[in-house]
């Protein structure tokens, strides 16, 4: 049971799980990218900046290399706002590195519908023009509404569109896990 619902939940993966998917992935982005050479790691706010930075810390262990990492705020990049009943929360964005022409790995906990990804992206344009960007993922769990496709996964999971995904970080104070609520 999910305390701040009440609602039944299933758990997808568990802090063990989690670790083995985020050091695969650390290896997947070195080899695609042979190496470190012009690579950073921008993780979209707020969880994704706790798996961005994770992937940083393991690509050093494996590479003995230091990878820049970004945090970037997509807020005013949604396409959701005039929708929305609540003032978004604006949060900083931070990349104190100039991203022209590095190859640059976007990480998110959950890729959906793709509309976050979008907005990233837009984000990233405005600061600079990067060499390529590609896109690590947690969970993707399907029903995309734009064509984007993640380059690492750490897991799919097919999902209702009823369902929720909650991936739950020790970073934010909870034990390391993922699951589902149904809605």
């Amino acid at each position: 049971m999910d305390p701040v619902t009440n609602k039944a939940d299933t758990l997808l993966m568990d802090a063990h799980e989690m670790g083995r998917a985020l050091t695969r992935i650390a290896h997947e982005i070195l080899e695609r990218n042979k190496g470190t050479a012009d690579l950073a790691l921008v993780g979209i706010r707020t969880g994704g900046v706790y798996l961005a930075q994770r992937l940083v810390q393991l690509i050093q262990q494996i590479d003995h290399a230091h990878v820049p990492l970004g945090e970037l705020d997509i807020t005013l990049y949604r396409d959701d706002l005039a929708l929305r009943k609540n003032q978004p929360v604006l949060r900083k964005t931070t990349i104190s590195f100039n991203i022209s022409d590095l190859r640059i790995v976007l990480v998110d906990d959950v890729l959906f519908t793709g509309r976050t990804i979008r907005a990233a992206m837009d984000g990233l344009m405005d600061l600079g023009r990067p060499a390529e960007i590609q896109l690590a993922v947690l969970i993707d769990r399907g029903h995309r509404q734009l064509p984007i496709r993640a380059n690492y996964v750490g897991k799919n999971i097919p999902t209702s569109r009823d369902e929720v995904v909650r991936v739950f970080l020790e970073e934010t104070g909870e034990h390391d896990r993922v699951s589902t609520l149904k809605e």
